[in-house]
């Protein structure tokens, strides 16, 4: 039987928070972060939101956004990626900065979503927090290299 690998289990979480860990064997933590994804996905009306902001209909979601349950989702999302790559096999030492700092400025994005403009455009509470995850998976990733390379030399 062929075994999956790392990172068919870090995409299946990325479509669904929990089932990267159905693929490791980890039933009980795949179904409790499938659980946490529905609850925190139905307090926040986070389809709707997605729907609004796919449409152009920044105002709408931020809005029909409940900043409290949200903030949740950047680091339930990327805990779930990280677990899953983690408990797939062997994995670097600091190989998970660029998950803590992407779940990190995803809340930041998801705090300042309804104010913050750059280059003057409203990005509201999908597009800004995936831009500032994206922008905190690159300097984690930029991180990890420097302190995987500066551990080589010592």
């Amino acid at each position: 039987m062929h075994k999956s690998n790392k990172i068919e289990k870090l995409l299946w979480s990325i479509a669904l928070p929990g089932f990267g860990q159905f693929l490791n064997g980890k039933y009980v933590k795949a179904i409790t972060l499938i659980i946490l994804e529905f609850i925190v996905n139905y307090m926040s009306d986070l389809n709707q939101i997605i729907i609004d902001s796919f449409k152009g209909n920044i105002q709408e979601a931020i809005q029909q956004t409940d900043y409290h349950w949200l903030m949740f989702y950047p680091c339930l999302y990327m805990f779930s990626i990280w677990d899953a790559y983690k408990d797939g096999g062997d994995t670097a030492e600091y190989a998970y900065f660029p998950f803590v700092l992407g779940a990190f400025l995803g809340t930041v994005g998801i705090i300042y979503s309804d104010e913050f403009q750059p280059f003057g455009i409203l990005l509201g509470p999908v597009w800004l927090p995936m831009l500032f995850s994206f922008v905190g998976i690159a300097i984690g990733v930029v991180s990890f290299l420097f302190l995987k390379r500066r551990q080589s030399i010592l």
